[in-house]
């Protein structure tokens, strides 16, 4: 990795479901349609505790909330059968969260680097990407990571270490931009200021984060702001 010579922002790294799109409720729906399946009702808790996590997670959440045990040959047959549900519901449209794409583009304008690293594996992510591309005229991302593509999930850092390499970028000059506990956790270990923005779980108060209700009229200027403002406190420490 490279260290920025300015020693301020370089690149800006997004999760995608319920941060950039509103495709977190779409998991929301067919995990719910699963555990119907099964016989049960996914509790709101048991819902807001899957927000960014792997399939696995999920799985287990949602038998120790219906009180039941499948094996994990039925875990992954399952998990597969909520994936594909959750591909319908990507293919009939996709929503931008409030101000995403305006400030995705001022991104890219500005000339910072980006990376689109999120849990959802490529198959589905790829219904995402065209659909973004297709509104934005352009690939808008230099690098894209998927939760099949890494040797952990968030929030392991080892997703957006991943990213960061790619981008040859030093951890210290990234804004991570997420809407889960998983990806906060995942951005701050892997060195990054992170910019919460809540979607369906509320965000606990950690060092090197900052919370926001929304990205509708943020921009670059800003997102550097939260960045110095950073590296101020890390002096200061």
């Amino acid at each position: 990795m490279i260290t920025s010579t300015t020693g301020g922002l370089s690149a800006v790294l997004f999760d995608m479901d319920g941060t950039l799109v509103e495709t977190e409720s779409y998991w929301g729906e067919a995990l719910q349609a699963l555990a119907r399946r099964l016989g049960g009702e996914l509790s709101d808790e048991g819902r807001e505790s899957t927000v960014g996590t792997s399939m696995r997670t999920s799985m287990a959440v949602l038998d120790r909330d219906l009180g039941i045990r499948r094996t994990e040959a039925q875990w992954d047959a399952d998990g597969r059968w909520v994936e594909d549900t959750t591909a319908r519901l990507m293919e009939a449209g996709i929503e931008w969260r409030p101000g995403a794409a305006d400030l995705l583009l001022a991104v890219r304008e500005a000339g910072l680097a980006t990376a689109l690293v999120t849990t959802t594996p490529r198959r589905l992510a790829d219904l995402v990407l065209r659909s973004v591309r297709a509104d934005l005229g352009g690939d808008p991302f230099d690098v894209t990571i998927c939760g099949d593509e890494v040797p952990a999930r968030k929030p392991d850092p080892a997703p957006y270490l991943q990213a960061m390499d790619a981008l040859d970028v030093d951890a210290a000059d990234c804004l991570v931009i997420e809407d889960s506990q998983a990806g906060v956790t995942s951005g701050l270990a892997a060195g990054a200021t992170v910019l919460g923005v809540p979607s369906l779980q509320p965000l606990a108060a950690a060092p090197g984060l900052v919370l926001l209700d929304s990205l509708a009229g943020l921009g670059v200027a800003e997102l550097r702001s939260l960045h110095a403002d950073r590296e101020r406190d890390d002096s200061a420490a």
